[in-house]
């Protein structure tokens, strides 16, 4: 008798814990499994490099800590001690701010250096730069003009180099489009995003991610306008080996047919500003507007990395209420201090992994 009172009281225990593991919308039911993903120690130049699991992770643990700081209201000094070299070879509001603020919210120090505070490249070189930061530093990330200024500094520095943006990746503003992407659907896998602009480093971090997370990709760029011949190279493969779609077309209207996702970027980049009249020239038929949307699927949203012009999209589309521009720049704050404590901690998401 005592056993059977005992069983029934144990199977009782199993079904409280199992209604306490059903989860909220997005996230997947059962108990926190945790999986073998370890990125400390790790740079981040280009998502290329990172694997499915690896990148679902960053995800994961960004939306974690958004729950909990944003949303629970906790403090989490996961980088107490610790300290970060912001390099701006180019300005930004987004990268900087949510990069400076993130770190200092997890309780480090941020140090931001422009072209002006730091001889990097003028009066030392890259190397010296990397083994001086390595000794001062925990982590570095900087915003360059050229992605080999980055691939110098990873040769020889000692601890994690970000990508904050370079001619060639932008992927920390993937994480953050792939974050907003998933708390917007619930989940990626089988989504469908349409790039309708240039073939710029925006789109080559789309291209080396997408695949990854089961989401196709449709492409319009103006001719002369193509992404990199070897990211598209790469694009295919993991495509292929992915089993999603990859679309190449100079029409806009084609690309969007049947996207869930419109996404468009600025047509004239930091450096480019000689070659602006020309590139509105090219670019003309590429503004994304509410006749481009027809043609996509009727849960469509839009995506922006900011700053945007009028001629990129028009402003009934950028602030109606299918825009995630403004989410998505917030979530460029989670992705960062996502990103960075799993490069600099053994930090493990508290929050079930949400659906991908």
């Amino acid at each position: 008798m005592t056993t059977k009172i005992f069983a029934l009281k144990n199977a009782w225990f199993c079904g409280l814990k199992t209604i306490q593991n059903i989860n909220l919308k997005n996230f997947s039911i059962g108990a926190v499994t945790r999986a073998p993903v370890n990125l400390k120690g790790r740079s981040f130049l280009t998502l290329k490099d990172f694997s499915s699991d690896e990148i679902k992770h960053l995800l994961w643990v960004s939306r974690d800590l958004k729950h909990r700081i944003k949303y629970e209201k906790q403090y989490l000094p996961l980088l107490q001690g610790k300290s970060i070299a912001m390099i701006f070879e180019k300005r930004s509001t987004r990268t900087r701010i949510s990069t400076e603020t993130g770190f200092a919210l997890l309780g480090g120090h941020p140090c931001f250096l422009t072209s002006q505070d730091i001889h990097l490249g003028v009066n030392e070189s890259s190397a010296d730069t990397a083994r001086v930061l390595s000794g001062l530093c925990d982590i570095v990330l900087a915003r360059v003009y050229s992605h080999t200024t980055l691939e110098d500094l990873v040769k020889d520095s000692s601890i994690p180099i970000i990508n904050g943006l370079s001619d060639l990746y932008h992927p920390i503003q993937i994480l953050a489009d792939f974050l907003t992407l998933q708390e917007h659907y619930g989940s990626l896998s089988g989504l469908t995003v349409s790039w309708i602009g240039d073939g710029n480093n925006v789109l080559h971090s789309f291209m080396m991610t997408a695949a990854k997370l089961g989401v196709h990709l449709r492409i319009a760029t103006p001719e002369g306008y193509d992404p990199d011949s070897s990211v598209l190279q790469e694009a295919k493969r993991l495509s292929e080996k992915h089993g999603t779609q990859l679309f190449l077309t100079s029409d806009p209207v084609e690309a969007a047919r049947g996207s869930n996702v419109l996404v468009t970027d600025t047509w004239v980049s930091m450096g480019q500003e000689d070659e602006k009249k020309q590139r509105i020239k090219d670019f003309h038929g590429y503004q994304i507007t509410m006749q481009t949307a027809n043609v996509a699927k009727l849960d469509w949203t839009f995506l922006h990395c900011l700053p945007r012009k009028q001629e990129e999209v028009d402003d009934q589309v950028f602030y109606s209420s299918r825009s995630l521009v403004f989410p998505e720049a917030e979530n460029r704050k989670w992705t960062i201090m996502g990103l960075m404590v799993s490069l600099l901690t053994d930090y493990y998401p508290q929050i079930p992994k949400p659906r991908f």
